[in-house]
This record gives structure tokens, C-alpha cells and sequence, in this order.
């Protein structure tokens, strides 16, 4: 029977001739199958994987050299473009749309012959924490169906964590791939804004949305990150340095310095028994060696204010563009030409019956931060409190190599549990916009069990595309929690 433990292991699988590429999306497809209900795959593109599987199989028989993601199966969140095949953003306004390019991303995937195995369900445009919000319905926790996977890319991380391919991309505006590496007991990183090309990548706030990874290990998670990062003609605000070799310089003996915030661990939000946990494990680290030090951070209670008044400005101005007129979803009665209602009707009913409750909510958000009489009010400030973040947390990187932080308040919670509420949804993300805020990289590691029985991890952040030493001490702390 086929099992994934790393893609290093796999490829030694393959070259050993103890499976092959066809055997393996078969083992993919039978597991997609048999757990349909969790509602994480949104189209499987089964034939076409086969084929695939069949013509790597071949390539590797014949002798010729094979990509650093031979094989791989992996999944996209349904927001990352793939060439003549549907995108929709888990959305009606984009239902049954036909991508006509692909992401620069995907395209560095498949160049190192991986294998995409199917679209993965998410939070309508990207927006939510709990990846309810979603017209294909909710994506079920693996490890608990009566839990929340986290969001928005929930379907992303349950299908990692079921099993269901390799390792999978989802997007990271506020946490979205953090928090559901959280809930589900898997890595999520984040890189640092412009590492990877947003090219591709349906927008939901611009300045702050960046592809991420899901995967079992760290060596996975950096030999993508590694395939998939640098320059882009087609973005002009991805970075031009250079990419380093990430999955040749995961092994490290240095001893670090970690940062964290009493305010944090101490905030009224957090559940006492991570907040606990996180504290003793800070203290393992200081008896390691490392250096770990309070640094006092005043400025926690402005974050997600600031957040949620500047991603909702960006998301206002972004989504304008699905009017239904070019492409998408346009309500029956709308009639074949909008001129023959007036244009204003004419969107207002396409809009108003193709997007879901809550992007409505944070479309009519953003365009009141925006308004003339409000824009300073919150809109300008918020930049202000961007800014001051920006300069603190540099300040803070000039003596320290590393930030701790909880990736969430609490673990996933029950399903509906916090739909009736925005507000205390928004809240807890208290803790992973942050990185978001002032573009650093960051991950959540899955180190800890809470004692009712589901996974919590250990978000840690670093200085601008300083992902080698962020990597290097994600395995050092997967690898200590493991002896």
C-alpha cells in the first residue's frame, strides 16, 4: 500500500521502481473518493492527472532528467489560476469561469513536472476564517467533521491533512493559511510579500495577499517555495533577489533569539491552556541555549482594526470588477442587455445575487472607509498604524531573529459557532495579520495537542526574506518536539 511521508522519500520510491506516478495519482483519486463528504475538493481533474502520471512514468523509464517535483500531487485553492480550467473563488458571481492563462506558480510547478490534481474549496474570494463562506458549502475538519477547518483555505488544508494529495497552495491575506495549518495539525507558510508572483492570483487585497504552502515537513515546504519563488515579468511587485536554495539549507546549529509578546500570551482572547503550553515550550528553548526575551508591544488592540479597514478599502476597489458583463454569474432577470434596465440595476442585481453575505459585507465596509467623509477617519489612519507597525517591527528584528506568536486564540471551534458574530470572527485573527501587515514571512508549526483532543501550533516570524533561518528553526523545533 502507498504511503507519503516526504517528496524525498517518494522520489526514492520511484527511482527504486516500488511505485510508480500512475500508482500513486490512483491512490490519490481512491482517497478524494472516499471522502467526498469532507467537501474539500471542488473539481478533481482525474483523467487528466492519469495521463499526466502515465507520460512521467515514461519520461523517468527513458532515462531522460526529471523536474525537483516529479510526481508530486498537488492541489489549488480555487482562487489560483490554471489554464482551461475552472476558477471561481468559491463564488456564484465566478461560477463555471474558464481560467485562460495560468498563474506564474503553477506554471513553475508544472515546469518541474508536478501533477495538479484537482481545485480545493475556500472561502468565498478568500474572505473568512472558517471556510463556511463558500457557495460549494462548508469543508469539514478531518480530524473532528463537527469542527471548522479554519479559513479561507480550509480545503486546502484538509487536504493535506486527509491525505489527499502531497502538498497544496492556498493564499494568505490576514492568516489564511496559517490558521488552517492550525486547526488542521499541518504546516502553513507564509512567505514574505513579492516572493512569490501574485500573477495568477484573484485578488482580494492586494498589498497584502501572498501565495502560500501546506505540506507534512519542512523539506517540502521549502523545496516549494524554493520551485515557485522569484522574479516575474508579469508582476511588478514581486521581488528580484535572488532565490536561494531553501531545501539544501534546512540543518542549522546556531543558537537564536527569540522575541515574544507578554501581551500575547497574556491577552484576554487566548485560551488558557495554549497560552500555558506556548510559555513552557519558550522555556524548553531557553534551556537550549536560545535567548528568549519579552519585548514589550503596546500596539496588539490596533492590528486587526487596522486590518480589516485597509483589506476591505482593497477588496472594495478589487471585486468592482465582477459586474457581470464581461464574464461570471448575471441574475436571469437581468435580461441579455443591461442597457435595457440601466447599468446601476443592472449590477446591483448581479451583484447583489452573486456574491454571498459576507464579501457584501466587506465590500460595503471598504467602500465606506473610502468615502469622501470617512477617508480620513480610517483609511488614512489605518496607513498611519501600518506604518508605525512596520517601523516597530523592524526595530524589533535589529535584536532578535525571530517573533513567537500563537497562530490562534483557540482551536477549531464547532462549525456555526461564530457565524452569527463577525465581530468576534475578526478578532481571532489577532495574531496572523500581522505578518500581513508589514509583509514578513511566517508559519505555523504543528507542535502542540489541546486537551480536547485537536492540534495547535507555534506561529514564529522573521525579518523580511529571511525564509532560510525562518526554515532552519522550523525543523529545529519540529525535530526537538519529535525526540
Amino acid at each position: 500500500m502507498f504511503e507519503f511521508t516526504s517528496i524525498e522519500q517518494y522520489h526514492a520510491q520511484l527511482q527504486e521502481g516500488n511505485v510508480s506516478c500512475l500508482q500513486t495519482v490512483e491512490h490519490y483519486l481512491q482517497r478524494i473518493n472516499a471522502t467526498k463528504h469532507l467537501n474539500a475538493f471542488i473539481e478533481v481533474y482525474a483523467d487528466e492527472a492519469i495521463e499526466k502520471a502515465k507520460q512521467l512514468d515514461e519520461k523517468r523509464r527513458d532515462g531522460h532528467p526529471i523536474g525537483k517535483l516529479h510526481g508530486v500531487v498537488i492541489g489549488l485553492k480555487d482562487v489560483i489560476c490554471h489554464k482551461d480550467h475552472k476558477i471561481s473563488a468559491s463564488s456564484k458571481i465566478l461560477q463555471n469561469f474558464t481560467s485562460i492563462y495560468s498563474a506564474t506558480a503553477v506554471e513553475r510547478l508544472l515546469a518541474e513536472d508536478a501533477i495538479i490534481i484537482g481545485n480545493l474549496n475556500c472561502d468565498e474570494f478568500a474572505m473568512g476564517s472558517t471556510n463556511e463562506n463558500s457557495v460549494y458549502g462548508k469543508v469539514l475538519n478531518a480530524l473532528d467533521e463537527t469542527r471548522v477547518p479554519g479559513g479561507s483555505s480550509g480545503g486546502s488544508a484538509v487536504a493535506v491533512q486527509a491525505g489527499l494529495c502531497m502538498v497544496s497552495l492556498g493564499s494568505d491575506t490576514g492568516g489564511s493559511v496559517r490558521q488552517p495549518g492550525d486547526f488542521c495539525g499541518i504546516i502553513g507558510l507564509k512567505p514574505t510579500y513579492g516572493r512569490i508572483s501574485r500573477y495568477g492570483l484573484i485578488a482580494y487585497a492586494s498589498s497584502f495577499d501572498q501565495i502560500g504552502i501546506f505540506g507534512n515537513t519542512v523539506a517540502d515546504i521549502a523545496l516549494m517555495l524554493e520551485v515557485m519563488a522569484g522574479a516575474d515579468e508579469y508582476d511588478s511587485t514581486v521581488s528580484h533577489k535572488k532565490v536561494p536554495a531553501y531545501s539544501l539549507q534546512l540543518s542549522t546549529n546556531k543558537k537564536f533569539r527569540f522575541a515574544y509578546f507578554e501581551e500575547a500570551l497574556n491577552h484576554a482572547s487566548i485560551d488558557p491552556e495554549i497560552s500555558a503550553t506556548i510559555k513552557k515550550r519558550m522555556e524548553g528553548l531557553q534551556k537550549d541555549g536560545h535567548e528568549v526575551k519579552a519585548v514589550q508591544f503596546e500596539l496588539l488592540d490596533y492590528i486587526v482594526p487596522a486590518y480589516y479597514v485597509l483589506t476591505t478599502a482593497e477588496a472594495s476597489s478589487n471585486l468592482s470588477r465582477f459586474d457581470g458583463v464581461k464574464y461570471g454569474y448575471r441574475t436571469p432577470t437581468s435580461g441579455v442587455e443591461p442597457i435595457a434596465i440601466g447599468l446601476t440595476d443592472f449590477y446591483k442585481q448581479s451583484r447583489s445575487t452573486g456574491f454571498g453575505k459576507e464579501v457584501k459585507r466587506r465590500i460595503m465596509l471598504g467602500t465606506f472607509v473610502l468615502s469622501a467623509g470617512y477617508y480620513d477617519a480610517y483609511f488614512t489612519r489605518a496607513q498611519k498604524v501600518r506604518k508605525i507597525l512596520t517601523e516597530k517591527i523592524q526595530l524589533i528584528f535589529n535584536d532578535f531573529d525571530f517573533i513567537l506568536l500563537p497562530t490562534s486564540p483557540v482551536t477549531a471551534f464547532k462549525a456555526g459557532e461564530k457565524m452569527g458574530d463577525p465581530i468576534a470572527m475578526y478578532l481571532a485573527d489577532i495574531y496572523t495579520v500581522m505578518a500581513n501587515l508589514v509583509g514578513i514571512p511566517a508559519i505555523s508549526l504543528p507542535l502542540f495537542k489541546h486537551s480536547n483532543g485537536m492540534p495547535f501550533g507555534l506561529q514564529v516570524m522573521a525579518n523580511r526574506f529571511n525564509e532560510v533561518p525562518l526554515l532552519q528553526v522550523s525543523n529545529l523545533l519540529l525535530r526537538s518536539e519529535a525526540v
